[in-house]
């Protein structure tokens, strides 16, 4: 069940919608011994989401994906970030998922849309490293689905803030044929008192220097839910296992209480979120 999840199209921004397979199309789908090597799944696309989390202004960003299962190890990108799953895989329904997290966070490293929060100070390209840990369990409808358990815990090493982060999520993935795949996630993020300060407060400081933004305290703990729905099929002579494969999804972010309520969000932007994405990759 793990080599299927490597064969499939993975994406660098989120995941998505949810199906499920015929007993026809379940027929169609090669035996497990089949899909039992190694396979790697490169692509790109394009996407379009806020200008920094908060924002209710959207920008274009290019990507690249890697999904990749050798020796055992599963290695993908989710965004700016790669997990490589290290945990030993059985042969019964639930399996552990367990390994490390590297990636970047670029909010407001740059220049804004929003005229008055790009007079805020720029924040420092945050370097996060951690770890994720978690179960799955296969055949609930068919042979080849999944239903996973996850929690990653990230801290940043670059200066850019302190402490913990914690995101639990939910995904259900499978496939709906030969040829195309489906999955959908919901999640939540928990950050700490450094990070929302960081991203979501205004200090004193950043007061005198643009007044039109209050001074605003604000604590870390639950930041928000969010949802991710995705499909992808294969295109040509290929399937899921091999060759071109195109892909779109989309995911909504809701931020909540005092993130919501941050001077950034609620007076310059929105608590809700959109992120949609779409591209091609090749499978081998």
């Amino acid at each position: 069940m793990s080599a299927i999840r490597t064969a499939l199209i993975a994406v660098p921004f989120l995941v998505a919608a949810p199906g499920l397979a015929t007993a026809q199309d379940v027929d169609a789908m090669p035996d497990p011994e089949e899909i039992s090597g190694d396979m790697t799944t490169i692509g790109v696309g394009a996407a379009y989401g806020p200008d920094y989390e908060g924002s209710d202004d959207y920008r274009f960003i290019p990507g690249a994906i890697l999904r990749t299962q050798l020796g055992g190890v599963s290695i993908v990108t989710r965004g700016l970030y790669l997990y490589a799953d290290v945990a030993p895989k059985g042969d019964g329904a639930v399996s552990l998922d367990a390994g490390p997290i590297a990636g970047l966070r670029l909010s407001r490293t740059g220049d804004v849309k929003d005229e008055i929060v790009d007079q805020l100070p720029e924040r420092k390209t945050a370097i996060e490293v951690g770890a994720f840990g978690g179960a799955s369990i296969s055949g609930l409808t068919n042979p080849y689905d999944k239903l996973s358990f996850r929690v990653d815990a990230l801290t940043d090493v670059n200066g850019a803030w302190d402490g913990w982060n914690f995101s639990p999520s939910v995904t259900f993935a499978t496939p709906l044929s030969r040829k195309a795949y489906a999955s959908a996630s919901v999640g939540l993020d928990y950050v700490s008192d450094n990070f929302a300060m960081t991203y979501f407060g205004i200090t004193p400081t950043e007061n005198a220097l643009v007044p039109e933004l209050p001074v605003y305290d604000i604590d870390g703990g639950l930041k928000n839910w969010k949802l991710g729905l995705l499909a992808a099929h294969s295109i040509g002579d290929g399937d899921l296992l091999s060759g071109w494969q195109v892909f779109a999804n989309a995911s909504y972010k809701k931020l909540v209480g005092d993130f919501a309520d941050s001077p950034i969000v609620a007076d310059r932007g929105s608590s809700g979120q959109w992120f949609v994405a779409a591209g091609v990759g090749y499978t081998f």
